[in-house]
């Protein structure tokens, strides 16, 4: 019950507030991200899979990794941040991760 009072404390309190007040909507101009994903096997694929999330430097900024590490990064993106990437795209992600920023 006393949760219950607390509510109809709480509802009368606000409605003694008056309305809310009107908030205008913002807007936000982000800087263009110059870097690009240089050119490799499936780079379409990587532009229209990442970019959706972060920006090529993001990736580009990464030490060179072993394609295994790729593999694992790239079923990271899908699985814990929920990127909707499918199994095909993802290993021609893969491939281009592979091919142009892991060790020689």
């Amino acid at each position: 019950m006393a949760a219950i009072a607390g509510v109809l404390v709480l509802a009368a309190a606000v409605a003694e507030a008056g309305p809310l007040p009107a908030f205008k909507a913002q807007s936000v101009e982000l800087p263009a991200d110059a870097a690009a994903f240089p050119d490799g096997p499936n780079v379409k694929t990587v532009t229209q899979n990442c970019l959706a999330c972060h920006s090529a430097d993001m990736v580009l900024d990464q030490p060179l990794l072993a394609r295994p590490t790729w593999a694992a990064e790239v079923t990271k993106m899908r699985n814990v941040y929920k990127a909707p990437i499918s199994d095909a795209d993802a290993a021609l992600i893969v491939d281009y991760l592979a091919a142009t920023h892991s060790p020689p």
